[in-house]
């Protein structure tokens, strides 16, 4: 009898084994594996219509300004002759990096030496002069802290790869307000004393990423060296980020993987990987899936954030999964993300066309990482 229990056992626990495998193997068959979107000249000179259409249009514009008198009451381009359109400054900011990448990527782009020529009108020593002239304002030493700085100096970053005459003007051009925003951030990150998480503009590892990039790229070590010590005092100890908290109501970026991405550039490869373990464990599973960011409403301003999340954690989980054999299977994850957002962004509302294609560009960019 004993051994009649003994043998029942086992069948019991083999069949549960037997249907946890069935399960598994189905729970794998039902993760799509999507094509990578590729930027190709077509691809460029569909989404360079963002920006042509958006960095001189002066209205509508969002200001964001503190009046310290009628003397500020002025027009967006008396005030910002460089960055007046699309529909904010740092949204200006960021469709001239635009610009600048898909010329540095695609020569042969439609209308390039008109767009070179713009660039040049919009960027002159002139106006970059009546910028800093603003960021100078009493009222003014927060403003556009920490994105607005963080895409201008991707910009410098983008002009000082691109090798081109017109480049190396505009750099130089650029390069008092590149130095204004790097003293900037060099003054403000020894006083933040918690990181802001947020999914909007102030979330503070997206504005350290950004910065990094410069710094590595042009040797800055002062602007390196407090970068990396900072990102360690706000997240070496994080554990476990609710990435399924994810996203909120109109985020346009991710949280837990903006984290993430400044994390894995400031962290030796054997050390990201224990972080990144405890930090997000879940990614490391082959089945890790999370759904893209819905939009309801690509007329709203702010629902239309979520296709910027989806590039966003796209751009995030390359950076994770690059150089990472173990990871690779995130880049599907960001693949899916960005073919949910990126036929629907050009011809659509100025809600999304103004900033949405610097999103699509840059997440483009980060599939053809290794």
């Amino acid at each position: 009898m004993r051994y009649r229990i003994i043998i029942l056992l086992i069948l019991v626990v083999f069949s549960c084994n037997s249907r946890n495998q069935e399960k598994n193997n189905v729970k794998a068959q039902q993760i799509d594996i999507v094509d990578a979107p590729i930027l190709n000249l077509e691809e460029a000179n569909r989404l360079a219509q963002l920006p042509i259409n958006c960095i001189n249009v002066e209205y509508p514009n969002k200001l964001n300004q503190t009046l310290g008198g009628d003397e500020d009451l002025q027009s967006p381009k008396d005030l910002h002759p460089a960055f007046y359109g699309c529909f904010d400054w740092h949204s200006a900011v960021h469709g001239h990096w635009s610009l600048v990448s898909l010329l540095k990527q695609f020569p042969d782009l439609e209308n390039a030496e008109d767009i070179k020529q713009q660039l040049l009108t919009n960027i002159s020593k002139e106006n970059i002069e009546q910028e800093i002239k603003y960021f100078n304002g009493k009222l003014n030493k927060s403003w556009e802290r920490t994105y607005g700085w963080a895409w201008l100096l991707k910009l410098a970053e983008e002009l000082h790869n691109w090798q081109d005459p017109t480049a190396k003007e505009l750099e130089s051009n650029l390069q008092p307000l590149t130095d204004l925003i790097v003293n900037k951030y060099l003054e403000f990150l020894p006083k933040l004393n918690y990181p802001i998480r947020v999914g909007e503009h102030t979330n503070t590892a997206f504005g350290l990423t950004f910065a990094y990039d410069y710094a590595i790229t042009l040797n800055h070590e002062k602007l390196k060296n407090i970068i990396e010590s900072r990102a360690k005092d706000f997240y070496l100890s994080d554990v476990n980020c609710p990435i399924s908290w994810e996203p909120s109501g109109f985020d346009f970026l991710s949280p837990c993987l903006e984290e993430a991405a400044i994390m894995k550039r400031i962290l030796p490869k054997a050390e990201f990987i224990i972080w990144i373990d405890k930090f997000l464990p879940q990614l490391k599973s082959k089945d890790f899936q999370i759904e893209t960011g819905k939009v309801s409403d690509r007329t709203d301003g702010k629902l239309v954030h979520l296709d910027g999340v989806n590039f966003s954690r796209a751009w995030s989980l390359n950076k994770i999964a690059e150089d990472l054999r173990e990871y690779k299977h995130l880049k599907n994850v960001a693949n899916q993300h960005i073919n949910y957002s990126l036929p629907s962004i050009v011809g659509d509302s100025y809600e999304g066309g103004h900033w949405l294609g610097s999103f699509a560009i840059y997440a483009l960019n980060s599939t053809t990482n290794d």
